[in-house]
């Protein structure tokens, strides 16, 4: 988490380096943390563009799937061209499970 923090911080918020703080945050049991970098996210949001993916990887911590899929979906619908890498992704590994893991993959075009 201490790297995540101080990529954060350094890189001036940049939302990629949010999303992993986020995720480490929610997967060290500290929701709070993660709620506050949620919030930061999805205010950013408002302003300027940021990846629902980086939001989706920290809903994936918290093990909301299902605002997870609301966020990836959105990611999908927006185009966003680095859901492609969520086949790979670990941080996704908590939604492999889920059958809409696959139906996202078959609709983005990629192999189950």
């Amino acid at each position: 988490m201490l790297e995540f923090g101080k990529a954060a911080g350094l890189s001036g918020r940049i939302a990629d380096y949010l999303g992993g703080l986020g995720h480490a945050y929610a997967r060290a049991g500290r929701t709070a943390d993660a709620d506050k970098v949620l919030d930061e996210l999805k205010e950013g949001s408002r302003t300027k563009y940021i990846s629902w993916r980086n939001i989706a990887v920290i809903y994936a911590g918290l093990g909301d799937k299902d605002q997870a899929f609301a966020c990836l979906d959105k990611a999908y619908e927006l185009r966003d061209s680095r859901i492609v890498f969520i086949k790979v992704d670990p941080l996704f590994d908590p939604l492999r499970d889920d059958p809409r893991f696959k139906n996202l993959l078959r609709r983005i075009g990629l192999p189950e």
